[in-house]
């Protein structure tokens, strides 16, 4: 009889392997679902984007930064390749620049009635918005080779600067109306424009390659086509959106076009299918997740955690409402700077109320229902609380962006010289969630005073110093974001990075001079005088429906066995053993393993369903298995691991279930 420590002591028995099947695991590169404007950390050529992209339409809130590229020498030396990134490669950065300008030029070329917008370089590439007939692929066949011819030609780029009203005769003369609307977002002079030789031009301010023969013509490739609102406004026309990757060298675009197809495989949408773990019900209405029994238990099992980890670290626990009276979210400023991602009011008994956007009103008011004293903080106050936000159908992507969704929320008050220790506790309960669910690799960014806040300064110093402090004391490395703090106080944004190297925006802590004010919030001081004490939002996972996509891309499915929700399927060679099959299930039931029986196929039929629906663990059971009353298991990894009594398969289960093997 074999024995079965091999399940407790080896994850690859368990779970998903560790490595991923690229021809080169080493490449790195992250490749955003939904692609996002890339603004480099360069402010001149951050400021160059910014009036066209402030017409474009609304991207996603996926956040999905690149890491740097190594020395091109280390490179050489271990046979690793890393892809170049927007800020880490000017040349690359101008040649996505530039392949916008030529598939725009390529396109009215084929397509005289097109009306050109804006033409941005994003993560991994480039798109360009037309206002023109709907395209299909094989359009994009077509303005490929037109594209080829005009980079074989080596036409050059040339920049010129002119007067607003010569600018404006010249988009008067061409006929391009969205050019002129993009003209008077532009505030400063002169204005400039870049030739493509002396055929066709756009307003720009650049950078590009010299030539259009810079553009290694077999590193780029025009990838879809999608439709897309100007300025992002459902009321206004529906643009044709032309998407492209553009690289330096062929083998740069082979390697992110595997990557892309790894991404592909891992999508949670597909996925979730698949496995059957949630929905979107048209029925219902767009972005309205229905979890389904597999997706559930999974979340069970998050929420579970979240909460036992959560009480550890001192935090009292809340559930309240879905809906408030409107004026809550007038003394809460939501309805002056959120309405737009609010729904509309509904009237009960002649009152308006609204569904919550927010959880953060909930909980004020839970503090003001008695006073505080100075000895009583810090005050921690958790919630897994739905929150519903308006978006726009064309924005609504799977799990990430949805309309209703749960966030872990939390908001501690306390005093000013405990904002560091609150901090610094806040970091170490993120770590201990994120490590449990194989997250170890996070980027972190301190966000500082911008240039409009409320607050004085010397509370903004403290709080900023205060969140310096706590990150220095813990250890992690981070980049500070000058300016880029909210309005009502400092904040720390950390992104977890998955197993395909894509960063995704998860936890967030934010401190609060703002809400504190509005609601009029206090407590006593040792002087017996009223003060104002400090708030601090905070979130770890974000929204359960957002971590629970990463989790399902990040193992693409494959969970790990404490977190799988079918953990072990009992299969009968014939149906004559399925009445001890059904004995074995009830048995690891009762010891709190998720256990079922599949029959009415034969065995190896049997076998490949399991491997599809990706469970972890098979018990095999035929004649010799019924009389010995033992299993043969296998792993859906590490194959046949041999026959075992039914309590030694139990206690090892139960022991790898204890230890979170990963």
């Amino acid at each position: 009889m074999a024995t079965f420590h091999f399940l407790q002591s080896s994850a690859r028995f368990l779970s998903k392997p560790t490595s991923l099947p690229l021809p080169n695991p080493s490449l790195s590169l992250h490749f955003p679902l939904k692609r996002l404007v890339s603004f480099p950390k360069r402010p001149e050529l951050k400021r160059l984007h910014e009036a066209a992209v402030a017409t474009g339409s609304a991207q996603p809130a996926v956040d999905l930064q690149n890491v740097p590229v190594q020395d091109t020498q280390k490179q050489e030396q271990s046979g690793k390749l890393v892809l170049p990134t927007n800020d880490s490669s000017d040349e690359l950065l101008r040649i996505r620049h530039t392949c916008a300008h030529v598939m725009a030029m390529a396109v009215q070329k084929l397509y005289p009635d097109a009306k050109v917008t804006i033409g941005p370089w994003i993560d991994n590439g480039f798109y360009y918005d037309f206002d023109m007939e709907p395209l299909s692929d094989n359009d994009l066949k077509r303005i490929k080779k037109e594209m080829d011819r005009i980079i074989k030609r080596n036409l050059p780029l040339v920049r010129e600067e002119v007067s607003r009203d010569e600018a404006q005769k010249r988009i008067m003369a061409v006929n391009e109306p969205y050019k002129m609307e993009i003209l008077d977002s532009i505030k400063e002079d002169p204005i400039t424009i870049y030739h493509i030789g002396n055929e066709w031009w756009d307003l720009c301010a650049g950078p590009h390659v010299e030539t259009t023969g810079k553009i290694n013509n077999k590193a780029f490739q025009l990838e879809s086509v999608a439709g897309a609102y100007w300025r992002g406004d459902e009321k206004k026309p529906m643009l044709q959106r032309i998407y492209g990757t553009a690289w330096e060298n062929e083998e740069q675009l082979k390697a992110y076009l595997h990557f892309k197809e790894e991404a592909k495989r891992r999508d949670h949408r597909r996925i979730g299918q698949d496995l059957d773990l949630f929905s979107i019900q048209e029925e219902a209405g767009g972005g309205l997740v229905f979890w389904h029994p597999k997706g559930a238990i999974v979340r069970h099992i998050i929420e579970d955690s979240w909460r036992k980890t959560h009480i550890e670290h001192g935090y009292d626990l809340l559930f309240t409402p879905h809906v408030a009276r409107a004026d809550l979210w007038k003394i809460s400023g939501h309805l002056d700077f959120y309405k737009e991602n609010m729904y509309d009011q509904m009237e009960i008994e002649d009152e308006l109320y609204q569904l919550r956007p927010m959880n953060c009103p909930y909980h004020i008011l839970v503090y003001k229902r008695k006073l505080h004293s100075y000895r009583d903080f810090p005050i921690r106050v958790a919630e897994l609380g739905t929150v519903y936000r308006y978006e726009l159908s064309g924005s609504l992507h799977g799990l990430f962006r949805v309309r209703g969704f749960t966030q872990d929320d939390a908001h501690i008050f306390c005093l000013e010289d405990q904002i560091k220790d609150e901090i610094r506790g806040v970091l170490d309960l993120t770590e201990e969630i994120l490590l449990q669910f194989g997250f170890s690799k996070y980027e972190v960014n301190l966000s500082t005073r911008p240039e409009k806040a409320v607050g004085d300064d010397d509370i903004w110093e403290k709080a900023t110093v205060a969140l310096k402090d706590a990150l220095d004391d813990k250890g992690w490395s981070y980049q500070i974001d000058e300016g880029g703090g909210a309005f009502y106080g400092p904040k720390i944004d950390l992104k977890i990075e998955d197993s395909l190297g894509r960063k995704w925006q998860c936890s967030t802590i934010q401190v609060d001079f703002n809400l504190p004010n509005r609601f009029d919030i206090t407590y006593v001081d040792s002087n017996s005088e009223k003060r104002r004490p400090i708030m601090i939002h905070r979130a770890v996972l974000g929204s359960l429906e957002r971590f629970f996509g990463v989790l399902i891309e990040h193992y693409a499915g494959d969970f790990p066995l404490w977190l799988a929700p079918i953990q072990a399927r009992v299969l009968p060679v014939t149906d004559t053993q399925l009445g001890y099959c059904n004995e074995v299930v009830g048995k690891l039931k009762s010891n709190g393993i998720r256990a079922e029986v599949c029959h009415g196929e034969r065995l190896p039929k049997l076998i490949r369903n399991a491997e599809k629906q990706k469970i972890p663990l098979m018990a095999v059971v035929g004649l010799k298995e019924v009389e010995t009353h033992s299993v043969t298991v296998r792993s859906r990894f590490g194959g046949e691991l041999g026959t075992m009594k039914i309590d030694e398969f139990i206690s090892s289960i139960q022991q790898a279930i204890k230890n979170r093997t990963l």
